[in-house]
């Protein structure tokens, strides 16, 4: 900031002497010039005038030098008092003109910035709030161009990993992401940004995104986004409390009664409905107490459902044990593969009803209603662990519209 007023100050003085230089001195300089020339013909003129009249017997000799010397004389005097009336004489108006653009120069060029310009974008996180992006190829293979002229240059890493992002490129958008950090590693919202993208190319936010998203935590506990997908990765991982934490702090920063408001507390409810069934039927204190949501936002949730049943294939009962837990997930038929709607049971209750909406959503920002069509996946896990692992046991539905009911899954396959 120090250093960009320092350059417009010096950029102002150059131009104010450009400007007001020659107004000051070009007048007189013209003034003194052109009477000085005037008098010098003259002179010249009287002189051959004189020169001729001796030639002609009109002058003797010496009243001939008396004359040119006296015409020197005088000519010498005018030049004198010349100067001595311009040094007497008031400013001249272009002097006037010279002095007001020296004083308005400078005041209008700061007053139409502050009017028209943004000064907070000399901020150094200013930079990455915003930050455009291209979808069309030519536009984009031009900033890869530039960006491999220049690796080192954050504001085109920016735009090409948002733009990457923004085509579903996600790998090559998350490795933008990762070179950026490197150069401006205390920017907490190009590592929540990275954590994003790394979870799309990866169906996960566990792992190293989770990492990523700890890391802009410690540079900025506040961010909106690191809460909200900190909050869904640890729900993933089954760890309900710590996603109560996240979203209960990400509500204190949303206006009340909003609808990002009521996406949170939907969310923190599901957080309480898992974390009780987890600790058979138990919630502790602390945690319940987090947010609970207002009886009418509870009626209100879920206006658009999925509802069926669950069963085990009889092929692979004796895989699993009645104590083994069950997920039934809701996740988008066409795109990022996370859950949407998760229902938390146990092998012991199959067959299962279950009923999915946006209020079981993990992500205040990912739910049903923002797809247009689902897939319903019931998975046993002998681990308890929200991601698949090999032995797991499962089965799906094909591509579901949202108010669909009367769903039958049965868990007949092995994943591999």
């Amino acid at each position: 900031m120090t250093l960009f007023w320092f350059i417009c100050a010096a950029l102002s003085i150059v131009a104010i002497l450009f400007v007001a230089i020659p107004l000051w001195r070009g007048i007189s300089k013209s003034n003194s010039v052109e009477r000085d020339a005037a008098n010098l013909e003259i002179l010249r003129d009287q002189i051959a005038e004189m020169d001729n009249d001796l030639k002609n017997g009109l002058l003797t000799p010496e009243l001939h030098e008396q004359g040119k010397r006296e015409l020197q004389a005088r000519l010498l005097d005018e030049v004198g008092d010349a100067k001595n009336e311009e040094a007497s004489n008031k400013p001249h108006p272009l002097k006037i003109t010279a002095i007001i653009l020296a004083v308005l120069l400078p005041l209008a060029s700061i007053g139409l910035y502050l009017k028209i310009g943004n000064p907070n974008a000399l901020l150094p996180q200013a930079a990455f709030s915003g930050g455009g992006i291209v979808r069309d190829e030519a536009s984009l293979k031009a900033l890869e161009e530039k960006s491999a002229q220049n690796p080192n240059d954050p504001e085109v890493l920016f735009i090409l990993a948002r733009s990457y992002v923004e085509l579903g490129r996600y790998a090559d958008g998350a490795r933008k992401y990762d070179s950026l950090t490197r150069l401006v590693p205390n920017e907490a919202t190009l590592w929540a940004d990275y954590a994003d993208a790394l979870a799309m190319t990866h169906n996960t936010l566990v792992g190293a995104p989770t990492k990523l998203l700890d890391r802009a935590l410690e540079i900025d506990p506040n961010l909106a986004k690191a809460l909200a997908l900190s909050g869904t990765a640890a729900m993933e991982r089954g760890d309900y409390a710590a996603a109560l934490v996240h979203w209960g702090k990400l509500l204190k920063q949303i206006q009340p009664g909003s609808e990002d408001a009521k996406m949170i507390e939907e969310g923190l409810q599901q957080a309480r409905q898992m974390l009780a069934q987890s600790k058979g039927g138990k919630v502790a204190p602390a945690l319940e107490q987090i947010n609970e949501p207002p009886a009418s936002a509870q009626a209100a949730a879920g206006k658009e459902r999925i509802t069926g049943t669950v069963n085990l294939s009889s092929a692979l009962k004796n895989q699993a044990d009645p104590e083994d837990t069950v997920f039934v997930l809701a996740r988008a038929a066409e795109g990022p593969k996370m859950p949407l709607a998760i229902l938390r049971k146990q092998v012991k209750d199959l067959p299962v009803k279950f009923s999915l909406d946006d209020s079981m959503a993990m992500s205040p920002a990912m739910k049903m209603s923002n797809f247009d069509q689902v897939v319903i996946v019931a998975r046993i896990s002998k681990s308890g662990n929200a991601m698949p692992q090999p032995g797991d046991l499962m089965g799906m539905s094909k591509p579901l519209a949202l108010g669909s009911s009367g769903i039958k899954i049965s868990i007949d396959q092995q994943v591999r």
